[in-house]
């Protein structure tokens, strides 16, 4: 049945949930002051969780400048055990939903899989016309409710819809119910919950030749170029009118996948690669 599953809070869940979050992480101070007292901090996590009364601490901010600008929210220790409890717990109940041709923060996905799948694109559909697209500030565009409302499809326990609404309103830098850092490990499963409607909108209502995303980027391949700029005016709509996004007017470009492929390829291994930026920072 879909959403029965109940979310474990357990004091075992949260211990276990602490051992996930610290693999391969070098000790922080943070870390170090939380382990220090580790018994008494996750009993007391665990007794907030069972009872209602855990509130999400703030968040500390930094700037990365890699090939652009980037500001980085990091919570807590015992908030960022809290986030691995709820990605642990959303994983088998949303990622088979997904399409298999969304290859970020999946397992056995990724950057190098996406790049080689978009080749393989390349190859197969040689003179076909390729849309090229992403959102613009992805992370600071989501809208809190309509993510809320996503999830409430198949999480039907209250207590983990409870702890999810906890998580969003956590964060909200710019307007209120907006927003999502790129510091959570649960933004990466919420980024493809959210951007799950579009994918399914693409396969299933505008059936391109063939489709591709990673993170907030996307392919559309077609052989018909007013079918694809057809494509494109629908999709772009659909993003506006139901996820509360718009496109990133630089990058959003159709090219012929013969005469273009050099130039696709770039242009997608740039963009790719702020996907691999925000798995790497989720993980930290």
């Amino acid at each position: 049945m879909i959403g029965s599953e109940s979310i474990d809070l357990g004091l075992g869940s949260v211990w276990k949930a602490w051992s996930e979050f610290r693999k391969g992480k070098r000790m922080s101070e943070g870390m170090h002051e939380f382990q220090y007292h580790l018994e008494e901090q996750l009993t007391k996590l665990h007794g907030e969780l069972n009872n209602g009364t855990y509130k999400h601490g703030p968040y500390k901010c930094f700037v990365v400048c890699d090939n652009k600008r980037r500001e980085i929210s990091v919570s807590s220790v015992r908030d960022r055990v809290v986030h691995r409890l709820l990605y642990d717990y959303l994983i088998p109940i949303w990622d088979k939903t997904f399409i298999y041709d969304a290859w970020s923060c999946r397992k056995e996905k990724g950057l190098l899989a996406a790049i080689e799948r978009t080749q393989g694109f390349l190859k197969s559909f040689p003179n076909a016309y390729v849309w090229r697209a992403d959102v613009k500030k992805f992370f600071d565009s989501v809208n809190q409710e309509v993510l809320l409302n996503l999830l409430k499809r198949r999480v039907k326990d209250p207590k983990a819809l409870e702890l999810i609404a906890e998580v969003l309103k956590s964060y909200s830098p710019q307007k209120e119910g907006v927003g999502m850092p790129i510091g959570n490990l649960t933004s990466q499963i919420f980024s493809n919950i959210y951007l799950n409607e579009l994918d399914r909108f693409v396969c299933h209502e505008l059936k391109p030749s063939a489709y591709l995303r990673y993170g907030d980027d996307f392919l559309l391949f077609e052989m018909d170029l007013k079918n694809l700029q057809r494509m494109q005016k629908e999709a772009t709509a659909f993003l506006s009118d139901e996820l509360k996004l718009t496109m990133h007017a630089k990058n959003n470009l159709i090219v012929k996948a013969r005469h273009g492929a050099h130039r696709l390829r770039s242009t997608c291994g740039k963009s790719f690669r702020k996907g691999i930026d925000k798995e790497k920072s989720a993980s930290q």
